[in-house]
């Protein structure tokens, strides 16, 4: 795992990764040139990562309009995404990291308690770069309630 830290350029090994999305394989390098908002989440269809996602579709426009795009990341599969995008009508680009390249990447699995039992899961966390590949900033432990809107007031300036 690398340590990222804001203010730093993302290693070259992070920038190279290929990334399977539901509109097809990508190098994360791809979308820079523009703001890049890279949110990691646990699970696909869950109560919380349904709320964010569907926020961050809602706010997309703005988002596109402060030069920023938007990608959500969890290890869920691209069926299981495909499912996800048309039963919210999700407008934003998914990740499928069932290898974890990304999550490790980002320092993003932690250990949870889940019903009494410890687990290895995805901290939800959001990461803004810009154009350059530059970390503007990073939120960890994120909690829903008013994320994407704080996320958007930093991608504007």
């Amino acid at each position: 795992m690398t340590t990222l830290t804001d203010g730093l350029p993302i290693p070259k090994s992070i920038s190279s990764l290929v990334l399977s999305t539901n509109r097809g394989q990508a190098k994360l390098s791809e979308f820079l040139g523009h703001q890049l908002v890279i949110y990691f989440y646990p699970k696909d269809d869950t109560p919380g990562c349904t709320i964010e996602g569907k926020e961050f579709s809602a706010r997309h426009s703005d988002f596109l309009s402060a030069d920023t795009q938007i990608i959500g990341v969890s290890r869920d599969s691209l069926a299981s995404h495909e499912r996800f995008i048309a039963k919210h009508g999700l407008s934003i680009i998914l990740v499928a990291d069932t290898s974890e390249s990304m999550c490790k990447a980002f320092g993003v699995i932690k250990e949870k308690n889940m019903y009494g039992k410890k687990v290895m899961g995805i901290e939800r966390s959001t990461f803004l770069l810009d154009a350059h590949g530059v970390l503007r900033r990073s939120w960890r432990g994120v909690k829903v309630p008013g994320h994407v809107d704080e996320v958007l007031a930093v991608a504007r300036g």
